[in-house]
């Protein structure tokens, strides 16, 4: 006969009443999934989904939701609602936050997931996710998962300028490695496309067996000048926007993003990105600088087990390209800061070696340390500024 002590306890669930209606939204171009958990519901979520776009839907059946469960309780609940960051911005977090609505917006890659090899994965079981960590956030449970930080609107299009010059750059080095790669095809090098006497020098150039250029090859090459030509127009349009962004940004008070400008080194291109991306942000300390930029290192131990895997590589890409880059440029520009010495000597000890690793862990510094100037004033130990 079994005792009551071997009998199997059904775990008790410890639980408090749910102070709010807590909304999960998978969005996707077609349709958008509404997960819901609301008080005195159960423990099941209830799923309804829309057409992709339809905001007075979607407040439709917000208000579907708060009736049902006042229906329930006799009270009344606010709604807090919670997405992915993805293609479609921050619009629709604008949206609710205008309707009074609470709204977050989290890092996916946050959020913890089953490490088996073949995991479920729907819109439904993410749903059902997001509405667990939204819960888990509200409880204050520490590191849970990452919310994103929406910017402002003007913030989010101060950064266009400087996104949309890298895009036309990419076109221009294509154009011109198209147009290179057509004539090397002929036995014909040396012609730059970006001169402005490409077109006279075109009508001159000559195969590598002495012939002139086939007419169609030549028909070609000039409608890709066409579209360089344009591209060229485009990215002096956009760098006369970046200066004026600039100038604008030198007449307030205080002018930090001019203050990048006065290093040597750092021209208006960088310091329009370094700012535009990262800096004008308020970080609490240096690591979350370098994690923002996607620099922070990543160890793995394990008992025995000590190593480095690199930078988490899960920040901001473009702030950190840009940041390996001016790494580069501040060794030879800045010789004589403690920057440039503490890399030097880190490559000596290595032999020379591992220049790209000890770059990398330079940018880091870099991003700290200028992080720090613009914010606090301090100046890099050995850097020269510009001349006025």
């Amino acid at each position: 006969m079994q005792v009551a002590a071997d009998r199997r306890q059904t775990p008790t669930a410890i639980r408090t009443d749910l102070g709010a209606i807590f909304v999960s939204l998978e969005l996707s171009r077609s349709t958008w999934l509404i997960t819901s958990l609301s008080p005195a519901g159960g423990e099941k979520m209830s799923k309804h989904s829309m057409r992709s776009g339809d905001v007075p839907a979607l407040l439709g059946r917000f208000a579907q939701l708060r009736e049902k469960a006042q229906a329930r309780t006799g009270q009344r609940f606010p709604i807090i609602v919670i997405q992915e960051a993805g293609l479609d911005g921050f619009w629709i977090d604008r949206v609710l936050q205008k309707e009074e609505i609470e709204s977050h917006i989290v890092d996916p890659a946050s959020i913890a997931t089953s490490r088996r090899r073949r995991r479920a994965k729907t819109d439904k079981i993410d749903g059902e996710s997001l509405v667990r960590a939204l819960l888990a956030y509200k409880r204050g449970e520490p590191r849970v998962c990452a919310m994103v930080k929406v910017p402002k609107p003007e913030e989010e299009d101060r950064r266009r300028l400087c996104r949309e010059r890298k895009t036309l750059t990419a076109e221009r080095v294509s154009h011109i490695n198209r147009i290179k790669g057509l004539l090397f095809s002929q036995g014909i090098t040396g012609y730059e496309p970006r001169r402005r006497d490409r077109r006279e020098r075109l009508e001159e150039l000559q195969t590598g067996d002495g012939r002139a250029l086939p007419e169609h090859l030549k028909a070609q090459v000039r409608r890709e000048l066409d579209r360089l030509e344009l591209l060229l127009e485009q990215i002096k349009a956009v760098e006369a926007e970046r200066d004026v962004l600039l100038a604008a940004e030198h007449a307030a008070t205080p002018a930090l993003a001019a203050m990048l400008l006065e290093i040597k080194g750092i021209g208006p291109e960088f310091a329009a990105i370094l700012w535009s991306e990262g800096l004008f942000r308020h970080f609490d300390n240096r690591r979350q600088v370098a994690a923002y930029a996607g620099l922070a290192p990543t160890p793995w131990q394990s008992g025995s087990v000590d190593r480095e895997q690199g930078v988490s590589k899960s920040g901001n890409p473009r702030l950190r390209t840009t940041l390996i880059q001016l790494a580069w440029l501040w060794v030879r520009h800045q010789p004589h800061s403690a920057l440039t010495q503490w890399f030097e000597e880190r490559v000596r000890r290595n032999g020379g070696r591992l220049r790209k690793t000890a770059i990398v862990a330079l940018a880091r510094k870099l991003l700290v340390a200028l992080w720090k100037y613009v914010t606090a004033g301090v100046v890099i130990e050995g850097a020269a500024m510009k001349t006025t």
